[in-house]
């Protein structure tokens, strides 16, 4: 079968404004603007050969789960960045949201995230991605050539939101890291599910490597199957690590991890360069 054949996707990650080491940037990545850029240039050259575009958007809100005007402590303060925020220190008021209602909810979020395999415990970061912000936009030489994508392949990128609830995590595409009953934003999204079912090959990029690209790429194979880890190509030098904070897990030990663990499953690993040469 001819490269032209075949169902080629690229899935990019939160390519956004907050995760770029630049000025101005609440939640940088080191190294993802370069990241942005080598992926830029890899949309302008494999352009014809893409089937469709896929870019994942984190947005949140001010009052939320991850961002410190959630919580108080037992004085009246907001935890800093890259507090942990485990289940017993709610029960135990060392830190309790903001609205005494959500105490209950919060305690059993904390809980389901921490017994759940591949979840991370619950960990403040700074205030990011906020909706109507320029920080939630997307990086502005990938936002260019998408556009660019678009109106010479006649085709629209397909963005995804994902973030808005503000009682939980959404790292991964598909779903969030504990879904709410009564939100479908926050369930499985079974459109952009049956896409990746369908197509022969997927391109990833996208930050964090550690966080929300190894979350999606798990939430696929989880839901339809790891016979189709085979189809991904982690461009590896367009996607970082969150790094190693004070008391946090180590993550880029993590994502070394895991890409070592994919790529024994038949996952591919490969560059910006090389991905469809």
């Amino acid at each position: 079968m001819s490269q032209k054949a075949l169902k080629i996707h690229l899935l990019i990650i939160d390519p956004q404004n907050d995760f770029m080491d630049s000025p101005g940037s609440t939640l940088p990545v080191p190294g993802a603007n370069d990241d942005m850029n080598r992926l830029a240039t890899l949309v302008k050259r494999v352009g014809p050969k893409l089937d469709d575009i896929h870019v994942t958007l984190d947005s949140h809100r001010v009052i939320d789960v991850s961002h410190r005007g959630m919580w108080r402590d037992q004085d009246g303060n907001m935890p800093n960045p890259f507090t942990l925020i485990f289940a017993k220190d709610i029960e135990n008021g060392v830190w309790t949201p903001r609205n005494p209602a959500y105490r209950k909810r919060m305690i059993e979020y904390t809980s389901t995230l921490e017994r759940t395999p591949g979840n991370y415990a619950h960990l403040i970061w700074p205030d990011h991605c906020l909706i109507g912000t320029p920080g939630a936009a997307v990086q502005a030489n990938l936002f260019a050539a998408l556009e660019a994508w678009e109106r010479k392949e006649f085709a629209n990128v397909d963005y995804v939101t994902k973030g808005t609830n503000v009682f939980t995590e959404h790292f991964g595409a598909l779903m969030a890291e504990v879904p709410d009953p009564e939100d479908p934003s926050t369930q499985l999204n079974t459109g952009l599910l049956e896409v990746m079912r369908d197509a022969d090959i997927i391109g990833v990029a996208g930050e964090a490597l550690s966080h929300c690209v190894l979350r999606t790429v798990n939430q696929i194979a989880q839901y339809i199957g790891d016979e189709h880890i085979r189809k991904f190509q982690i461009i590896t030098d367009c996607s970082q690590p969150v790094p190693q904070g004070p008391g946090t897990p180590d993550f880029p030990a993590i994502a070394r991890d895991w890409l070592q663990q994919m790529q024994s499953q038949g996952m591919t690993l490969t560059t910006s360069d090389d991905f469809l040469r």
